[in-house]
């Protein structure tokens, strides 16, 4: 099964999913939003990849009520969701039903944001990527990826998955939802290590690059082109 399908076959369910399979959910998203360098009132223009149904545009929204935003998924229905989410605001927002890997001339931008999804690439496609996200970045603009992250020894690795199954049934998450979650893991992710991605935002040309927020296997990586907004 494709990515896009396997993903637009979760739309029903997904916004629910999300926050019993994400630990911390609600604290790390308030920590990606307090990355946001930029004053509330300014209309920033910002490029979320595979922005899902678009919950973390909706977050940044709550911040930036005047922003602008292309949300870009390889999943049309995700995104169908998405729009229908933000339909009170057509003249701000833009839909993209692509792979992201395709990302060319999307424009400039402020803000780029992702969340949970470029561990769907192979490492040499994660490269590429953040360095066309640095490409499309206007000056003194920032990166923030949410993101899956592999524990550095297998001993770690598979401490921290049963870390994570525990909370997500401590979240109420069923042992059906659970399983299918592994199975698109499995078939999908490779994840890679914490200080492999920070090196790559590096070599990409992000100054000021941190995993500021982690969490067993969630981690939250900013990085910043040229000189970050005071």
């Amino acid at each position: 099964m494709a990515i896009d399908q396997a993903f637009n076959e979760t739309v029903e369910y997904y916004d629910s999913w999300i926050r019993k399979a994400v630990p911390g959910y609600d604290d790390l998203f308030a920590v990606a939003k307090e990355l946001i360098p930029f004053t509330p009132e300014q209309s920033v223009d910002v490029l979320d990849l595979g922005a899902g149904t678009g919950l973390f545009a909706g977050q940044v929204l709550e911040k930036y009520p005047l922003a602008r935003f292309v949300l870009w998924d390889v999943a049309g229905r995700m995104l169908d969701v998405a729009s229908q989410r933000f339909l009170d605001r057509p003249e701000q927002f833009r839909y993209v039903v692509d792979d992201y890997r395709n990302l060319r001339d999307a424009g400039s931008f402020d803000l780029v944001v992702s969340s949970l999804s470029i561990h769907h690439l192979e490492d040499d496609e994660k490269r590429e990527l953040f360095c066309r996200i640095h490409d499309i970045l206007r000056d003194g603009g920032v990166f923030i990826n949410i993101d899956l992250v592999r524990g550095p020894t297998s001993v770690l690795e598979d401490f921290y998955c049963k870390n994570w199954f525990e909370k997500m049934r401590g979240a109420g998450a069923s042992e059906e939802e659970i399983r299918a979650g592994i199975e698109r893991r499995l078939a999908f992710d490779k994840e890679a290590l914490l200080e492999d991605q920070l090196l790559w935002l590096r070599e990409a040309g992000f100054t000021d690059v941190d995993c500021v927020y982690r969490n067993f296997k969630m981690g939250l990586f900013f990085g910043v082109k040229g000189s970050m907004s005071k």
